[in-house]
């Protein structure tokens, strides 16, 4: 929560403030800037080789704030405490991967010109790059672009989402823990109008953010009128098809987990779910069956299956669309009513009957809420699922591998899809999405030559 005097971090499951926080001057954010700035100016000559060593103290140095970090996570964004720490041993494992393979991923190549003559091409550092990073993971969404970036020789500004302001600052001292250079890593602690101003900064070469394809739009349009380069992971409503040859029961406990992980608070999560008719039945059941066993409650406790939701005013968006969805036909076959308690809690919820037109068709609903589509066969399927303006994530269930390979390399419009499983990001695999989900590529190395200047350079 903001207000134009500071920012006040609040427990979602207990509605208490935790901590209050200035925003910076206008003064205060250029000097940041300015400095990163200059500290990039040294960074950018350090060797891969010894930029990794740094890359890979942060991996220790998150490991050995694991159980600190987790519980701040929780207090500050709801979620399960045991999935914060798999949070972090995710960051830990992205550093390790980056460490590794990232000297190598920036290595200079030759090649002989055709006309005689020898060629290079060196990746160069582009200065400092700005991240613009929401809540839902508040440790991985800013470890996902700045080791990528740190590794590649760039600065790097951090403005996190205002609940999260406690995380971004402890990541902050993680990092200085780790050895980065002083400045080098810098968390604003900033205003939308502020950061406007950082897009329009010539020390700033790129921009990249996370969050909802609204501010995509509005963030690649502030960066292209300045020429700079932007790396967006928008919002998405991944769609789960589940083929007549499933394994029905394993294809419903995965989509269960996959919808209600991370209190069903994930971009590249399992939010339609597309069954095909000779199965549908059978699936919605045992569907169903299992989401009403979903327990919200105290994310500290090992009995809550989910948290709460991380802050009143998202709560009241989901609930929203599910109201407007169920007025224009959806049907509630569980959940679908706000708790009367302390806590911004939402229960598991099941929709169906959905169809263009209602937000739970249409669009991302950030928590907890399933829809559950009919489809005639794999070709429909494919076709409901395709429909969405969305393009990050999706997955297919069917014991025919092969066939489910096909489909996702051939067919599926998305930038992941998951086989038989619903899965979050993984270090040597590429993330991201297309149409409405953004563009450009984190992690498997692709994430190291986003923002850096493929230069060429050519001898006689």
């Amino acid at each position: 929560m903001a207000d134009e005097k500071n920012i006040k971090t609040i427990n979602p499951a207990t509605e208490e403030i935790l901590k209050t926080y200035e925003w910076m001057s206008d003064a205060e954010m250029d000097q940041a800037i300015e400095e990163c700035h200059n500290a990039y100016l040294k960074w950018r000559l350090v060797t891969p080789k010894d930029r990794a060593k740094i890359i890979s103290k942060i991996g220790e140095k998150l490991t050995a704030h694991k159980e600190e970090f987790a519980q701040l996570m929780t207090s500050e964004m709801g979620k399960l405490v045991e999935q914060g720490k798999q949070e972090m041993e995710l960051c830990a494992a992205i550093c390790e991967y980056t460490a590794k393979n990232g000297p190598e991923a920036l290595q200079d190549e030759e090649r002989e010109l055709p006309e005689g003559g020898k060629g290079l091409i060196t990746y160069s550092p582009l200065g400092v790059i700005y991240g613009i990073q929401p809540w839902n993971f508040p440790c991985y969404q800013a470890i996902r672009y700045s080791i990528a970036n740190l590794m590649a020789g760039n600065g790097v500004l951090l403005k996190h989402a205002e609940n999260v302001t406690g995380s971004a600052l402890l990541l902050e001292k993680i990092y200085r823990e780790a050895g980065v250079p002083e400045n080098l890593f810098k968390v604003l602690l900033i205003t939308h109008d502020q950061s406007d101003q950082v897009i329009e900064n010539d020390l700033v070469r790129g921009v990249t953010l996370t969050g909802s394809a609204k501010a995509g739009k509005t963030i690649a349009k502030k960066a292209g009128e300045k020429l700079k380069k932007t790396v967006l992971e928008l919002g998405s409503n991944d769609a789960y098809i589940v083929l007549e040859d499933a394994d029905v029961p394993k294809a419903v406990e995965t989509c269960v987990n996959g919808r209600v992980y991370n209190n069903g608070e994930t971009c590249v999560a399992a939010k339609r779910f597309i069954v095909t008719d000779k199965v549908y039945e059978e699936f919605k059941k045992a569907f169903v069956d299992q989401m009403k066993n979903v327990k919200y409650g105290d994310p500290t406790k090992e009995d809550s299956d989910i948290g709460p939701m991380a802050r009143k005013d998202l709560r009241d968006t989901v609930h929203k669309q599910v109201q407007e969805s169920v007025k224009k036909g959806a049907k509630i076959l569980c959940g679908g009513e706000l708790p009367d308690e302390k806590g911004y809690f939402y229960p598991a919820t099941v929709l169906e009957n959905l169809e263009p037109g209602q937000p739970a068709y249409d669009d991302e609903i950030f928590g907890p809420v399933a829809s559950l589509i009919r489809a005639k066969n794999a070709e429909d399927a494919l076709r409901i699922a395709n429909s969405s303006r969305f393009g990050l994530g999706g997955a297919i269930f069917s014991k025919d591998e092969q066939k489910a390979k096909d489909l996702a390399k051939h067919y599926f419009d998305t930038g992941m899809v998951f086989i038989n499983s619903f899965g979050l990001a993984k270090p040597n695999m590429p993330f991201g999405g297309v149409k409405d989900s953004g563009y450009g590529r984190e992690h498997g190395g692709f994430g190291l030559h986003e923002f850096v200047n493929t230069k060429a350079v050519m001898f006689a």
